[in-house]
């Protein structure tokens, strides 16, 4: 009787898998189910677009149909809970999938460290729909400003998503000569924070470049319906800094929907411990992307980047198949093969594998930007779908 197979998510850790384990798998060895709450996987790295431009929706979220082969059954639904003892998935509409291995590559959730009002009065950035909010929120606040009187957009955390959204920001303003001050707020010193300051240097250049204000070496401490607080202690009043809309994209953590579920995994953040071979303490379940701390060797975990997730989800996908088996795993080690953001139509690259100048812009950085983006959909879909996407990225 063939082994049930089920993965949870539709991110790259998920879809990669999904992909590696329908070329690995023989006919009748298993049954695979894919489970998602959306009928697409978002091709999250390059979201922040549809803030500016929502057109773009239709290349970045690509159905499940044009990524998994017939044989593979996907269900649509959003899970609750994962029963390790009962080995059954359990969705929030009361169905349950049952299965003989599970990967969770769930993603993540954004991370508001319990910052007073941070929640309640930010958006975030990890879907279509929170893109879709942002591009409304912005164009409303810009039709209610003034050259005199310009929409405050404050952008909270200065890593890549981020940057890359005070870009795109910053290019609606452009284009549609929007009223709109952009600042970019980050507690630590300095933009991309712990990376090279080279790279850093040359983000910081663009992002002025393009009139966006950044606020650096104090945190939020807290938030209200019209202002955002920096900073203060106990002999020290914190700043205070007026906005129209804010985005939040200062951290992630794991999902509740494991929290109860009998693995071993960080208490505070619900990531799940897993192995270099994505097997977790229990071996039944196996955890990979945002969804983990993939052990690295050294007290050193993967990094939430979509660039591990894709490399990860190969041989996540190739163990799955051979847990069925009953074979060896594979361990895995993350290879850094650079860094390439975009700030708004520019780009910066920096410690890009094979390439022999550490960190540049131009044309260069931003067809490298496009490939990477046009790479992925065509691996997981097609060429054309691939080709078709290429302007927008």
């Amino acid at each position: 009787m063939p082994k049930q197979v089920v993965v949870l998510g539709a991110g790259y850790a998920g879809a990669g898998a999904v992909k590696s384990f329908e070329k690995e798998i023989d006919d009748g060895e298993a049954e695979l189910t894919w489970i998602s709450e959306h009928d697409y996987h978002l091709v999250l790295h390059e979201v922040h677009r549809a803030i500016r431009n929502p057109s773009v929706e239709s290349k970045i979220a690509l159905p499940i149909d044009d990524i998994k082969s017939p044989e593979t059954d996907f269900v649509k639904g959003h899970v609750s809970n994962v029963d390790t003892d009962e080995r059954v998935v359990e969705l929030d509409d009361d169905r349950t999938v049952e299965y003989d291995y599970l990967l969770v590559a769930l993603g993540s959730a954004t991370a508001f460290y319990g910052i007073d009002g941070l929640r309640e009065y930010s958006f975030t950035l990890k879907s279509l729909d929170d893109a879709r909010e942002i591009h409304e929120a912005i164009k409303s606040a810009a039709a209610a400003g003034s050259r005199s009187d310009p929409a405050q957009v404050v952008v909270g955390g200065a890593g890549l998503s981020g940057i890359q959204a005070a870009g795109e920001i910053a290019e609606y303003r452009d284009e549609h000569r929007a009223p709109i001050e952009i600042k970019l707020v980050e507690g630590l010193d300095e933009v991309f924070p712990g990376q090279d300051p080279e790279v850093q240097g040359a983000l910081r250049k663009r992002l002025l470049e393009k009139d966006i204000e950044i606020l650096t070496g104090d945190f939020i401490s807290k938030v209200d319906e019209e202002t955002i607080y920096l900073g203060g202690g106990e002999d020290e009043a914190p700043d205070e800094l007026a906005y129209d809309v804010l985005i939040w994209t200062g951290g992630i953590t794991g999902h509740e929907e494991v929290s109860e579920a009998n693995v071993d995994k960080d208490e505070r953040s619900n990531r799940i411990f897993a192995d270099a071979d994505f097997r977790t303490s229990d071996e039944r379940v196996f955890a990979i992307g945002d969804s983990a701390l993939v052990d690295q060797g050294n007290e050193a975990v993967a990094p939430p980047t979509a660039q591990a997730a894709w490399q990860a989800a190969k041989v996540a996908g190739e163990n799955l198949a051979r847990a069925v088996r009953g074979a060896p795993l594979e361990s895995w080690t993350h290879e850094d093969r650079g860094t390439v953001i975009s700030v708004g139509e520019k780009a910066v690259a920096h410690d890009v594998k094979g390439v022999p100048i550490n960190t540049f812009g131009g044309p260069g950085a931003k067809v490298l930007k496009k490939g990477i983006a046009t790479r992925w959909i065509a691996d997981i879909t097609s060429v054309r779908r691939a080709i078709d996407a290429w302007e927008y990225m």
